[in-house]
């Protein structure tokens, strides 16, 4: 399978309509001291929002993205948008990095050069990696899914990608949130090729496949993610069930997207409740102007 070189390039009409868009907000009326309790908190947006609409300057963005080496092939009749650096050592080991949701592949950015280059970096040439970082489809520049289940499919296409467009014989993983899901399956489906596997979470499936002999230890730990899933979790429900009903105005509302997402940068970092303290501005918005 061939690949064609890649660069991110969005086209100057869509930044405009983006500022627009962004500038022309209808605002959702919020409640008095609500904090973040109820999703994302009013005020934060609309600073986020003014920032993006009169700051941000996503042209800079683009030049530090295409830093890297970014490519599509087309993977069993799939596009697929891919970053790839190979290593700087004499034998890399190849290694695909899985995203999940409420980002992107720029989840990687800053260890992409780590692995490439350990060297650079206070490690050794030994353990550099080839680095592979494709995007899931649906998001940033892989194509989107025409049929439902196709997060079940992935795996399959990484592993295509990794062997048939790439050439490896073998290879490791790693992946987060849906990357996590993505990974597991993709070495439970090729163990000829996948030679290990590293999982910044456990798959949120296991939750609902309770085995019979739970010590009480475990029993605390499922009832506290089922807690979790109740509170926190309606938004993968909605997602999951009725996309359809959501994608239409996440799509037309780039503020109502921002507002999905960056709840989700919040509460799923050690922020301590100030997202900024481990996301600028910057990297909030790279990443939802990216997914959208």
């Amino acid at each position: 399978m061939s690949m064609q070189s890649f660069k991110v390039n969005i086209p100057q009409e869509e930044l405009d309509d983006l500022r627009l868009r962004l500038k022309n907000t209808r605002w959702a009326s919020g409640m008095a001291d609500e904090g973040w309790d109820y999703g994302t908190n009013l005020d934060y947006l609309k600073e986020l929002v003014e920032y993006w609409q009169a700051r941000f300057d996503w042209r800079a963005q683009e030049e530090s993205i295409n830093r890297f080496s970014h490519f599509r092939s087309i993977v069993d009749g799939f596009g697929v948008h891919f970053i790839y650096e190979r290593g700087k050592g004499e034998n890399p080991m190849p290694i695909i990095l899985t995203h999940g949701y409420p980002d992107s592949f720029l989840r990687f950015a800053k260890v992409i050069p780590l692995l490439a280059d350990p060297e650079k970096y206070g490690g050794s040439r030994a353990d550099s990696f080839d680095v592979v970082v494709p995007s899931l489809p649906g998001y940033g520049f892989s194509d989107k899914p025409k049929k439902a289940g196709m997060a079940f499919q992935v795996g399959d296409l990484w592993n295509k990608l990794m062997t048939e467009t790439l050439g490896y014989k073998h290879f490791v993983a790693h992946g987060g949130d849906w990357g996590s899901t993505v990974t597991e399956q993709l070495a439970r489906s090729h163990s000829d090729s996948v030679m290990g596997i590293h999982l910044t979470d456990v798959p949120f499936a296991h939750i609902f496949q309770k085995p019979g002999d739970l010590s009480a230890r475990e029993k605390k730990f499922l009832a506290e993610s089922e807690k979790w899933q109740r509170k926190s979790g309606a938004y993968a429900m909605i997602q999951g069930t009725r996309p359809q009903s959501l994608s239409q105005g996440l799509n037309d509302s780039p503020a109502g997207l921002a507002a999905w997402l960056i709840e989700k940068f919040r509460e799923w970092s050690d922020c301590g409740g100030d997202v900024e303290t481990r996301f600028t501005k910057e990297e909030l918005l790279t990443n939802t102007t990216s997914i959208g």
